[in-house]
């Protein structure tokens, strides 16, 4: 479901692309309502508004997919949190990156441990991370 819809992500900047992501957040919150989407995705009303209002207030990837998963034509939480690490994953597969590559190419900004664990879901994640991560990947991909 998530596939296709960021397929230029390397060619935003890590700020950009969260941006993107924000946009989509908004407009499933539009779609569905704000007390809506706090009741059914279990993120407090006031992050789900701040987001709503245009603000950029820290959401884990979990959060976000929440979110996105109150729109009935969307998988499920889970689905999406999968789809979405599944998309590093393979792209990291694609461009042959290995956690420490990804690293340097952060320029340190989560170390190679720290990233492997949040990739395969041991440690949370927010969404800005997760654009830093998505961004670089698909920018190596040949």
């Amino acid at each position: 479901m998530l596939r296709g819809v960021f397929d230029a992500a390397g060619e935003y900047t890590p700020g950009e692309l969260h941006s993107q992501y924000e946009a989509l957040l908004r407009e499933t919150i539009g779609t569905v309502g704000q007390s809506a989407v706090a009741d059914e995705s279990g993120v407090d009303e006031q992050r789900v508004k701040a987001v709503a209002d245009g603000d950029s207030p820290e959401l884990t990837l979990e959060e976000a997919a929440a979110i996105l998963a109150t729109d009935p034509a969307r998988p499920d939480t889970e689905s999406i949190v999968a789809e979405a690490r599944d998309i590093l994953l393979l792209g990291m597969s694609t461009a042959v990156l290995d956690v420490e590559a990804i690293a340097a190419g952060i320029d340190d900004e989560m170390d190679p441990k720290e990233i492997q664990q949040k990739v395969e879901g041991r440690y949370p994640m927010t969404l800005a991370e997760y654009a830093v991560l998505h961004q670089y990947i698909e920018r190596e991909k040949p």
